[in-house]
């Protein structure tokens, strides 16, 4: 069996899990909110008290590969709703500035314009531009894949270079640096 797979749910409180046989959606209702996930028709959702278990029909590649996916995506789920995802993002550079307009960021990133990104309105999202710091961009959701996916766009907007550091990068990030030329003698 799948080592994540197997594992068990612990529902935590406050948080509703409802499992629909005919659609095959699992449904984690919390006080931050409510997400929705399709699951394969071939797998099974127990619910005993306050533990979930995914169950898979047999031992094929493609169930074995989809049973700790599943489990793992309820799992982010139910603490989603709980307790709700949180990424920061730091801006690294000479001139680089973020602001926000409701779920709209405006980049300088040192490009001849600057660039507006859209935010989905399920995040909220927020630009800190402190003095002598870093400004940072802060996303909060209940929605980790969608928070993750977000994040790694904003960040691929100008990715980090190794030599003198400048780039977006998570906060705490640690980014391996080169030398860079040596003198000539």
């Amino acid at each position: 069996m799948s080592r994540i797979g197997k594992l068990p749910i612990t529902i935590p409180q406050g948080v509703t899990i409802n499992f629909d046989k005919g659609t095959h959606t699992v449904s984690v209702k919390g006080p931050k909110g409510e997400l929705k996930q399709v699951i394969d028709a071939d797998f099974d959702i127990k619910l005993e008290g306050n533990s979930l278990t995914v169950e898979r029909p047999t031992e094929q590649k493609r169930h074995k590969a989809m049973h700790g996916l599943y489990r793992a995506l309820i799992a982010n789920m139910a603490e989603g709703v709980k307790n709700g995802y949180k990424k920061q993002l730091e801006l690294v550079g000479v001139g680089y500035k973020a602001s926000a307009q409701g779920n709209v960021i405006e980049l300088s990133l040192g490009y001849s314009h600057n660039i507006f990104l859209a935010i989905p309105s399920e995040l909220k999202v927020q630009a800190v531009q402190e003095k002598g710091s870093n400004p940072t961009i802060i996303l909060e959701g209940i929605d980790k894949q969608l928070i993750g996916q977000i994040a790694a766009k904003i960040k691929s907007l100008r990715k980090v270079e190794p030599y003198k550091g400048k780039g977006i990068r998570f906060t705490g990030e640690y980014v391996r640096r080169k030398a860079g030329k040596a003198a000539a003698k």
